[in-house]
Parts: structure tokens; sequence; C-alpha cells
């Protein structure tokens, strides 16, 4: 059990969108300095990798947070990790390719798995029930 720094926050919504906040910066530092050692060539897809964990890491669970609703199921938020880790990473390679001056087809996969994850992750939030401390696990 984990003590939360905020009386009556979640402390997992914490410790998520901290993480979050964290991967939020390194890769905002890794396009920083990767774009400082690319001799004047940018690419979008490095300049704003950063993006996918803010927006859909860092801003959900400060909002779920703020609600005071409950977080999805474990599933669901595995899925929802996952998608957003395949988007920011896609987005970094596909980034680094750019710069290089080439391209590959083989980039469309991770943004493919990473909605494919995010979808999912949805519908497994709507549609599996969250187990609550203190209650008893009914088997379906």
């Amino acid at each position: 059990m984990f003590a939360s720094p905020v009386k009556g926050l979640d402390p997992r919504g914490l410790r998520i969108a901290f993480v979050y906040a964290w991967i939020t910066g390194l890769c905002a530092a890794f396009g920083a300095i990767y774009e400082a050692f690319s001799h004047g060539v940018y690419a979008l897809g490095m300049v704003y990798a950063f993006a996918f964990p803010f927006l859909g890491g860092v801003l959900p669970a400060l909002f779920l947070l703020k609600r005071g609703v409950g977080f999805p199921s474990d599933t669901a938020l595995q899925l929802w990790h996952f998608g957003i880790s395949a988007l920011t990473v896609g987005s970094l390679f596909s980034g680094a390719l750019e710069i290089y001056g080439t391209y590959s087809r083989l980039t469309a996969v991770y943004w493919f798995a990473g909605g494919i994850c995010l979808f999912l992750s949805l519908l497994t939030a709507l549609f599996l029930p969250v187990k609550i401390e203190g209650s008893p696990v009914v088997n379906g």
C-alpha cells in the first residue's frame, strides 16, 4: 500500500501520472539532444514524440484523479500503456529514419499496434468490471 502525498487522491493514479511525466521529459530531452546533433535536420516525429506520453498518460491520469473516478482494470491499463509506448517508440523511430533521410514501411506497424491496443483498452475498460478492494471476487 502506498501513502498518497495529497489527501484523498488515489496513489496508483499519482504514480501513473508521475511515471508518464518522467517519460514525457525523457522523450523531450532525447528529441532535443538528437536534434542538436543532427546538423540542422529535424523530423516532426522526433520533435513531437513527447506528446504521446503527455496526452495519453499524464493528462488522462490527472483527469481521472481530479474527477475522483476509479481507474480501469489492470488489463485495460496494461493495454493502454502498451499502446502509448508503441506510439511513442514509433514516433521516435520514424523521426530518426526521417532525419537519416530514409523511410521504411515497417514503421506503420508501430502505429497499427498502438492504435489497436488503445482501442482494445477502451473496450476492456467499458466491459470488464473493476475489482474493488474488500469486495469478494465473483467468478463469471
